[in-house]
């Protein structure tokens, strides 16, 4: 799994590892939250037999969030930085969920004052895997680009396996049945077009292809810059991509993630909007995708969902945008 952080272990953090150790190895964690006994799921670990219906689950990946909104589960605790700006103020504003800080600085202490009877880790929190196991069970089925089928046939699975969870296998079929929907309603809308996957961050375009090449996947494009060579699913880095490059490759469409509107940029300063770069690009008047406008901008909270329901919507915007075209 990829979103490799070096982690800074503070002495406190330390003195918590050894108060978490003394909970048992197994990941038993608190047991003063009840759940109606247990059920086996299959997740990244292998099988593993979790509390069904938890009473007090501490939600971590952040791809999970909106399935679990979905099934009317409350967490105890999650990374409140990694909430979208919208649909979550709840979460956000909630006091009594704990705020567990980021996967590059996870605060342990808040999450085990949480007491939970379950975490849903995974994804960005897949490394401190461990750590979090000594706090309570853990489970891991977070969607993962090496999964059988891949990441968008990996997400379903996630849904099927939380919809077991928590009793709400009839609320997961109809999120998975929205996805398939989608998904076919944006494969037969395509029909082998040239696309440039694009990020937006700090002001400039690079290739988001090693990120969003999971929504062409399932689709009939033909992507004119592919992620071979490029070892994570990361958008920090800067790898020099000139937009005379992109000029010159001509794609017949862009589909864009903006990473600043979800995060933020990374000095504090006001995002330039990717509408308003792509518009700015001088080397790209004479391209197809800016003479046609055909750019579909995925949705500004797309780096921070990357769930089932952001999946299903993207394909929809995809879907509408090439109908349009003809």
């Amino acid at each position: 799994m990829r979103f490799r952080q070096s982690i800074v272990v503070t002495s406190a953090v330390l003195c918590a590892g050894v108060v978490l150790s003394a909970c048992g190895e197994s990941g038993g964690g608190s047991d003063s939250g009840k759940s109606e006994g247990d059920v086996t799921v299959t997740t990244a670990k292998g099988e593993l037999k979790v509390p069904l219906k938890p009473a007090k689950v501490a939600a971590l990946d952040n791809t999970s969030f909106a399935t679990l909104k979905a099934f009317g589960v409350k967490p105890v605790a999650v990374p409140k930085a990694l909430l979208p700006n919208e649909g979550f103020e709840d979460w956000k504003n909630d006091s009594s969920i704990k705020d567990v800080g980021t996967h590059r600085e996870p605060k342990f202490e808040e999450l085990n004052a949480a007491e939970p009877n379950l975490i849903i880790g995974g994804y960005r929190f897949t490394d401190h895997h461990d750590k979090l196991s000594k706090i309570a069970k853990t489970v891991d089925v977070a969607p993962s680009d090496e999964a059988k089928g891949g990441y968008v046939a990996s997400l379903k699975t996630q849904t099927e396996t939380l919809g077991k969870i928590f009793g709400q296998e009839a609320k997961a079929k109809e999120i998975v049945a929205a996805l398939n929907k989608a998904e076919k309603s944006a494969a037969d809308a395509t029909k082998g077009e040239t696309v440039f996957l694009a990020v937006a961050s700090a002001g400039k375009i690079d290739n988001g292809a090693s990120r969003i090449g999971r929504l062409a996947e399932p689709l009939n494009l033909k992507n004119v810059i592919s992620a071979e060579g490029e070892d994570s699913t990361s958008v920090h880095n800067d790898s020099g991509l000139a937009p005379e490059t992109v000029a010159k490759l001509n794609p017949d469409w862009v589909i864009m993630l903006d990473r600043d509107a979800a995060v933020g940029t990374e000095d504090g300063s006001e995002a330039v909007a990717a509408k308003k770069v792509v518009d700015g690009m001088e080397a790209w008047d004479k391209t197809t995708f800016r003479k046609q406008d055909q750019v579909v901008y995925l949705a500004s909270d797309f780096y921070v969902t990357e769930g089932a329901q952001a999946y299903t919507e993207a394909f929809d915007m995809v879907a509408t945008a090439f109908n349009a075209a003809g």
